[in-house]
């Protein structure tokens, strides 16, 4: 099994985070990456197989896949333990949603503030940065109730929010200091022995590249 990740690849990082957890044998390739050029000229396999030309891409002999939610539900079915799926149909729902929030509402805001090339009082920069307090604010009140996203046990919509935090935060966007039951989770959640090594490489890489580095 080989994965394509990428230096700072948010999405990457899901996909690295979810095999490391799973204590898969996987070859993880980075593939090349500027902050000038980003992924171009795109790596043969991911122009291949992803039309998007984004990683990760998974291959693993005839399957051969991309989108880091894809990439979850393989490792599952493949992997069934340690589950990081809940059991449950409800449960199960609610992690896919928290997932699905993640990555399609709350790192859109990363996205846009991005797109505003460091001005925060374009229009689009002040509605995000808004979007992100109220997305932590909700996320606290989440994580009052419960130790992690989708219930009391560790899951993929874990990974999905950490990710997506991590790099709306190295823009600057860190969470309120109100927001504590948020602080405490990212804290938990880097910590775990999975997860610590990976987040130390996109460290070193942003420090290496001269941008700020999250303080999780």
């Amino acid at each position: 099994m080989k994965l394509l990740s990428g230096p700072l690849s948010m999405f990457g990082m899901k996909a690295e985070i979810a095999v490391a957890e799973k204590g898969v044998d996987c070859e993880v390739e980075l593939v090349p990456f500027s902050l000038r050029d980003r992924y171009k000229p795109l790596h043969p396999d991911v122009a291949r197989l992803n039309p998007k030309g984004q990683v990760p891409v998974l291959m693993d002999d005839e399957v051969e896949i991309f989108d880091s939610t894809q990439i979850f539900e393989y490792l599952e079915h493949k992997f069934p333990v340690p589950a990081l799926w809940p059991s449950g149909p409800a449960a199960r729902a609610r992690a896919r949603l928290e997932d699905l929030r993640s990555d399609e509402i709350f790192f859109m805001n990363f996205v846009a503030l991005l797109n505003a090339a460091g001005d925060r009082t374009k229009p689009e920069a002040v509605e995000s940065l808004r979007e992100i307090e109220a997305q932590y604010r909700e996320r606290n009140e989440v994580l009052s109730r419960h130790a992690y996203m989708a219930g009391d046990d560790f899951t993929y919509a874990d990974i999905a929010w950490f990710c997506a935090s991590f790099f709306t935060s190295f823009l600057g966007d860190e969470p309120d200091a109100g927001c504590h039951h948020v602080i405490a989770w990212r804290k938990r959640v880097a910590e775990r022995p999975a997860i610590a090594p990976i987040l130390r490489r996109f460290s070193d890489y942003l420090v290496e590249n001269r941008l700020p580095v999250p303080a999780i």
